[in-house]
């Protein structure tokens, strides 16, 4: 790295995180700044006192082939505090019918579970999955409901809901070529890299209380409930952090990596664009003890709940692209939830204590014209305004949705970006 001293990182979400971990891996420590609390973002466990137990403040699942996260995993020895079944298999109901199936590639490319019908998608026939090479290779401004051009079986029990869920944006307005992306690394790669995987004990064991410790051990510094509030720029570089402790010098030499979400990004970087659109994701965790079933999760059809999550001693509920639902209540959301869980898991009895988890700006929208605001890492640079700071973020481009991939790839463009000074 050229004799880089220190990078300072603004947001130790996933992003930073694995910033700081790349940039450690080539011999340069790195500073956080974390304006919250704890680190991890939107990605991240805690202690529920309502509940009485540890939950995550959203559910995420990752796939085998998700080759940025499994590295970031791999790298701070984390990949072992996953879970999941042991090969490629996502379970679904259809609540309306009450039709129960598995989706269940096989492991190789050439894709004969299409073939099979307990395999595949109920009313599905071999040929309909030609129709996923269009979504594959999906270019320009098409949304996944306009590239896929066709509402049978195939589109409504496994198209939309992998789209709502990977894209967090309805498929009438969400970009074709992102899901495409997200299909042509798992999916058209064969079962092998489509393996769900997801954490056995929380999101912060697995994705972020390794990484500290994986940092701390390295010269990293991570300083949470510091607020970076500006940035100081003068002959193209930044000079200073301004904090409330006062400000930061970052010293020649030394760079900065802005891994803020982009509402503040864009308040701290002059002139930046970025997406200024959002879908919100809505999460209700019920404290509930349930048997996890062949996958530990269930896709759901035909009601409120999208997914279905059993982990020990709660049941969690993720309900993507929902912007139609951030201003209903709680109570109201969960008596909506509550039989759709019932149903899913054949569960009796009142409904148990519940927490319901609202993130209003989860992801941007992965609309066309939202993906058009999305800078690169060296966005800054191009513009002549400071040639140490890089960006770094789900929401920067990443040819990727604002998924845990995406927001790792991120990390290590922006660390690959600072070691290309």
């Amino acid at each position: 790295m050229g004799g880089m001293r220190r990078v300072h990182i603004i947001g130790a979400g996933l992003a930073g995180l694995a910033a700081a971990v790349a940039l450690a891996r080539r011999g340069v420590a790195a500073t956080l700044y974390e304006a919250a609390p704890v680190a991890g973002g939107r990605c991240r466990s805690y202690f529920d006192r309502g509940l009485g137990v540890r939950i995550d403040n959203g559910n995420h699942l990752l796939l085998s082939g998700n080759r940025a996260a499994m590295t970031y995993l791999d790298a701070i020895g984390a990949r072992r505090s996953l879970g999941g079944p042991a090969r490629a298999r996502f379970p679904f109901l259809d609540l309306a019918s009450g039709e129960r199936w598995e989706v269940a590639p096989n492991a190789g490319r050439l894709p004969w579970w299409i073939f099979r019908r307990p395999r595949r998608v109920p009313g599905t026939r071999p040929r309909d999955y030609l129709l996923l090479r269009r979504l594959a290779r999906a270019s320009g401004d098409a949304t996944v409901a306009e590239a896929f051009a066709t509402a049978g079986p195939l589109y409504r029990r496994l198209v939309e809901p992998l789209a709502v869920a990977a894209l967090n944006t309805p498929p009438g307005e969400a970009l074709a070529r992102l899901l495409g992306a997200v299909l042509a690394e798992s999916l058209m790669r064969g079962g092998h890299a489509c393996i769900p995987c997801f954490p056995r004990q929380g999101l912060s064991e697995s994705f972020v209380d390794p990484a500290l410790s994986w940092l701390g051990e390295r010269g990293g510094r991570l300083l949470t409930g510091c607020r970076v509030a500006a940035l100081s720029i003068e002959a193209g570089r930044v000079i200073a952090l301004q904090t409330a402790a006062g400000a930061v010098e970052v010293a020649p030499g030394e760079a900065v990596v802005m891994a803020a979400p982009p509402w503040v990004a864009d308040g701290l970087v002059p002139g930046l664009v970025a997406p200024a659109a959002f879908q919100a994701i809505v999460n209700l965790h019920f404290r509930l003890v349930a048997e996890p079933g062949v996958a530990g999760f269930l896709g759901v059809l035909g009601g409120t709940a999208q997914w279905i999550f059993i982990k020990p001693g709660v049941v969690s509920v993720t309900i993507s692209a929902a912007n139609r639902l951030v201003d209903v209540s709680a109570e109201e959301l969960a008596r909506r939830v509550w039989p759709d869980v019932r149903s899913a898991l054949g569960l009796g009895g009142a409904m148990p204590p519940v927490r319901v988890v609202k993130e209003r700006r989860a992801t941007f929208a992965a609309t066309a014209a939202e993906e058009r605001r999305r800078p690169g890492a060296r966005w800054p640079a191009e513009v002549g305004l400071a040639r140490n700071l890089v960006l770094a973020g789900d929401w920067t481009s990443t040819g990727l949705p604002a998924t845990i991939e995406g927001a790792t790839k991120s990390g290590y463009v922006a660390a690959d970006s600072v070691a290309d000074d």
